[in-house]
This record gives C-alpha cells, structure tokens and sequence, in this order.
C-alpha cells in the first residue's frame, strides 16, 4: 500500500516515517507540505537520510489521490478541518492525528480549540478508534480520527473499570505528566530551556482540549459526571504518566481488581499489565507502541489507583495511527510495530 503523510517535518510525522520505513506492507511514496513545498525531508531531520531521499511536495487532493492508497495527517488542529474532507472526496483514505474530529459536537469543538469546527457530516463520519476498546467501528470506513495521547493513557486505564460498570460517578480525578515533545516544535516561553530544566510546571489547568474528549468515551460507557483533569510538563522528551484516583460503586478486593484488569487486556499486544504491588515508568515503554499499566486498591480509602504509561509519539500519536492502519487494511494488528522499548 502506498501511503503519504501530511506534515512529515514534525515529531509525529517523523515518526510515521521512522516505523513505515520497516512496515511489510505500507510504503511511504510521498510527503506532503503546504509551506515547505520542494526542501528535502533530510533537511529538516538528517536521521533519516538513509531511508527517506524525498522532497516534500505541494497538497492537490486530487494528485493525492492519484499517488497514494492512505494519508496519514500529522498535522495541527485546525488545518485536517478543512484538509481531510477534500482528501476523501478526491478518493484518499485518511488517518488524522490532529484533533479536529475527535469530538462529535460542533459547539464542544469550539469551545475547547478555540477554532472553527469541521462540517457536522465529517464530524459524524470520522471513527474515533482506540483500538483495544473499539476496533470492531473501524469496518466499513475510510476516515479515522487518531486519539490524543493523554486520552489514550487515560483511557486504556479506566476502561475495565468502566465496562464493568464499576466507576462511582463524580469520583475520576487524573493527574497527567508528559514529556515536552507533546508540545511540537513551536518554541513558546513555557517550553524554553530555562524554563524547563529542572522545573515541573502544571499547563492549562482546567482548560486542556483533552478533557471533552476523555469525558465523550466515558459517556458512551455510562458515566456522566465531568471529570477533574490536570497535566503537567516534565523535564524529558518523550512519555507520558497518567495516574488516575477514582473511588468505585461496590466492594471489590485487590485480587478481584487486579483480575478485572488481567481478563480485559488478556488478549491485547499492546498493553502490559504490571504485576501487583509494580507500576510503569515512562521510560519502559519509550519508542514502542505500549501502553503499561499498574493498578491497585487503597483498603483505606476504597479508592483505586491507576497508573498508566505510554510514548506520546507512539501510542499517543504515531504508533497508534499505523496499528489504526493495519486493522483498516487487513494487516496483523502488530505489523511493523514490534519494537521493544529503547532502554535507558
């Protein structure tokens, strides 16, 4: 399959790039630009000079069309609005990791971006897939809206909880921490050096896009209070840490819960539950598609606490988007993204 990706020359693009390079099947054949229109890739990212002697070429739709099979849309919110509708009508199968679609109504768009909402149709007609929890809406479609990473985290988290109608309502507080490369490649005051090193900063408090869209799958699971959310920066690259306090609705013993746990990702690839009394760090899951996950019960409190783990490029973003990919295509879900973690 012949794949192009919008948006190559940031951290999620460039990730694309670096896991398709050894995919069996998807062949990345073309990149694409809207201000970088004829510069080499290489340019922005030496790294790849060996793999990826390409030029990033001008958006047509309709050419894009022509050169690919599947476009994978790494690029801000604010431009897949307006970008994937034409890229479907022109024929194109499209992957977006932006977070233009996630959200299914116009107004929470609005609201929480701050930009002018995509058409309700695209909106209806975008599959926002997690795959571990909803694989199975992906038939029948050409259009997928990617999960952000502090969704992915969060939710891969309380999943089981909440299947098992276990959650007690206005109980979910998470406190998130992610690596800076979340933030792309806009240098901002917040992200400088300086600011940085050997600092730990809480950012949008209250006001993170990522709530609604935490809170919208909650929903479809039955839980209907708003959620407190809060997310932080750390002093690293990559990785994020969600650990999560939720008090549940029935009385439930740590073998039990951790049992609940165990049976839901039994058959998953990608997630990797830790043994009781152990919990993830950040860098165990770095540079691969897993979400880690810890869990245990305060007999104290009654309350539960969950610590989820993943690579925001990966899981979070690009590694997500390929497996996404390979079970719209047909492939074996894990299809080029058997990497083990880079460790230390």
């Amino acid at each position: 399959m012949r794949a192009g990706v919008v948006g190559a020359t940031g951290y999620g693009g460039a990730e694309l790039l670096r896991i398709l390079h050894t995919h069996p099947h998807i062949k990345v054949t073309s990149l694409y630009s809207s201000t970088k229109n004829g510069e080499n890739i290489t340019d922005h990212y030496p790294h790849l000079q060996a793999n990826f002697p390409m030029k990033l070429e001008d958006i047509n739709p309709t050419k894009m069309a022509q050169q690919t099979d599947i476009i994978f849309l790494a690029v801000p919110s604010g431009i897949a609005s307006t970008l994937a509708p034409q890229l479907l009508e022109a024929g194109c199968t499209v992957i977006d990791l932006s977070g233009d679609f996630r959200l299914k109504e116009s107004d929470e768009y609005e609201n929480w971006y701050k930009k002018k909402a995509a058409p309700k149709a695209w909106l209806d007609q975008a599959v926002y897939c997690i795959p571990e929890l909803n694989r199975q809406e992906l038939k029948d479609t050409k259009f997928i809206s990617n999960p952000g990473c502090y969704p992915t985290a969060t939710l891969l988290g309380l999943a089981p909880l909440a299947k098992a109608n276990l959650l007690k309502e206005d109980s979910i507080i998470i406190d998130a921490k992610s690596g800076v490369s979340g933030a792309g490649q806009t240098a901002s005051f917040g992200t400088i050096y300086n600011e940085l090193n050997e600092n730990l900063k809480i950012y949008k408090v209250n006001e993170h896009q990522h709530i609604p869209e935490i809170e919208q799958m909650l929903q479809h699971w039955g839980q209907t209070s708003p959620i407190t959310f809060h997310t932080h920066l750390v002093p690293m690259t990559r990785g994020i840490m969600a650990t999560i306090y939720t008090s549940l609705n029935d009385t439930i013993t740590e073998d039990r819960l951790y049992k609940l746990y165990e049976d839901f990702y039994e058959n998953e690839p990608f997630v990797r539950l830790r043994d009781p009394g152990k919990f993830p760090a950040t860098k165990e899951v770095s540079g691969s598609n897993y979400c880690d996950i810890g869990v245990t019960l305060d007999k104290r409190t009654g309350r539960v606490t969950i610590v989820s783990v993943i690579d925001n490029l990966m899981k979070g973003a690009a590694g997500q988007a390929i497996q996404n990919a390979n079970i719209l295509l047909g492939y074996e879900e894990t299809a080029g993204l058997t990497y083990s973690p880079v460790y230390p």
